[in-house]
């Protein structure tokens, strides 16, 4: 990784060479960069750089970390008439995304009832491998659930409509084609709306333990104290296999479209291809089918909570604040090299960061600039940020999606050996349940990077604002 100079304290570039198209550039520290560098993440950010159409840079965030041909952490934008998409640039979880809700209540008022609220959210939301969930659709349900996203749960009386003035895209992301989607992604998907997932898939509850920006706090509606919710999953075997299916046609798109790459896991299609047009609209199925799912776990959310804590609605009053979509490739106009340009921008666990005023920020936020929510590992903490102007002109108006992972899975494991993680955690008053003992010594804290590391290389690189810390108590892990 000689060839990468830093040129600022937060960022590193590599200035196109050979078949690079354009410079290569990752935000880090220098001990931050210097641990990517172990690994072959760095090289994926060079290697996006050689493909077709890409404008301005190939982009890394600070939670960098090796992915399928895209690093996670990865941005591209690629000329809506020059360039390509790539599923490798949107990742297998599509829609992979964040929901952030907030209830009425002080931290002092759940308390004593969070081991019963965990359990009872572990019961009513299935995860894990596989898991099936209490909704179960038709083919033809399915299909319009792919179509309409969220508002599809909400039209079942799963959440509320104005849940859906709070979710990028307004939870629908238009033009999604499911004459695109295959038989096995339809069979794979019927069973899993409303479940969690496995993996780094998780609700977590937590209590406001900082406010930075107070303005923006209390446009957002949150005070120090107050218990929220985080629901992080995405579109579960059916995104999966949506992009296992396409991977294989833009493998044979690539020789026949003559393109040259550095990477086989970059396979791709000019946006304008037949091929191209297929995937995107496959794609944009899994983002809908993700945006239904998140929907559905936060009415079942709702649902426990009032049970569990003995409150109505109102007096609960878990509200959404936000929710953000992590792996997408989509449409969006940005002025690069002083030109105005549509691009299809690739997003690969990293998050949309639009600033104040602009008109795809909900209006109840147009002032403060787009809430950007960044999970954290289940034992320290996690972020609510918001966009910037300089987000807009230097990335593309995207930053960090969460920690990042500073261990393999199989690593974490063996660094674990016979922890009672569970045990540790709960002496420090956060209870965690996990569906096997595996998943949470693979999830164990010290397999991330230290989530305010990661923010704070996003504030001082100006490309996002803090706007308050969360802190956990209680945590389900898939």
């Amino acid at each position: 990784m000689s060839d990468f100079r830093q040129i600022t304290d937060f960022l590193w570039e590599r200035a196109p060479a050979g078949g690079m198209r354009v410079p290569a550039r990752i935000y880090a520290t220098r001990r931050m960069f210097e641990a990517v560098a172990s690994d072959n993440a760095p090289e994926q950010v060079v290697n996006v750089a050689h493909l077709p159409g890409i404008v301005g840079a190939s982009l890394a965030m600070p939670d960098i970390h090796w992915g399928y041909g895209f690093a996670i952490g990865g941005v591209a934008g690629f000329d809506a008439r020059e360039g390509i998409v790539s599923p490798g640039g949107v990742g297998y979880d599509i829609n992979c995304g964040v929901r952030f809700l907030a209830t009425a209540l002080a931290r002092e008022e759940v308390q004593p009832r969070i081991g019963d609220l965990v359990n009872g959210l572990f019961h009513s939301i299935p995860s894990g491998v596989g898991s099936s969930g209490a909704l179960t659709a038709s083919r033809a349900e399915l299909q319009k659930a792919a179509v309409q996203g969220a508002a599809w749960a909400v039209g079942r009386g799963y959440g509320r409509e104005e849940d859906l003035a709070y979710i990028e895209e307004g939870g629908c992301m238009a033009d999604a084609d499911p004459a695109q989607v295959s038989d096995r992604a339809w069979k794979r998907g019927q069973g899993q709306l409303g479940t969690l997932g496995s993996g780094n898939h998780f609700l977590e509850i937590a209590y406001v333990s900082e406010v930075y920006d107070e303005n923006a706090a209390g446009v957002m509606g949150l005070f120090p104290g107050q218990v929220t919710l985080t629901v992080h999953c995405g579109s579960r075997g059916f995104g999966y296999q949506v992009c296992d299916d396409y991977l294989g046609v833009m493998d044979r798109a690539v020789k026949r479209y003559g393109i040259e790459l550095p990477d086989r896991q970059l396979a791709c299609a000019p946006l304008r291809s037949a091929e191209a047009q297929a995937y995107l609209g496959a794609m944009r199925c899994a983002v809908n089918y993700a945006f239904a799912n998140r929907q559905v776990i936060a009415h079942l959310a709702r649902e426990t909570f009032e049970r569990v804590l003995e409150r109505g609605p109102a007096d609960l009053g878990l509200r959404t604040v936000y929710e953000v979509a992590h792996n997408i490739a989509k449409f969006e106009r940005h002025r690069v090299g002083g030109r105005e340009l549509l691009l299809c921008v690739h997003r690969k666990g990293a998050t949309r960061a639009f600033p104040p005023g602009h008109p795809d920020v909900p209006a109840v936020y147009r002032e403060i600039g787009q809430p950007v929510l960044i999970p954290g590992d289940m034992g320290r903490y996690s972020y609510v940020l918001t966009g910037t102007a300089r987000a807009m002109r230097d990335t593309l108006g995207s930053t960090c999606h969460g920690a990042g992972r500073a261990m393999s899975r199989k690593r974490a494991a063996r660094t674990a050996g016979g922890r009672d993680i569970a045990g540790e955690l709960r002496r420090r008053d956060i209870v965690v349940i996990g569906r096997s003992r595996r998943t949470l010594v693979e999830e164990i804290p010290e397999a991330y990077k230290d989530v305010a590391d990661v923010v704070d290389v996003c504030v001082a690189a100006g490309i996002s604002n803090r706007v308050a810390r969360l802190t956990p108590m209680g945590c389900i892990k898939g």
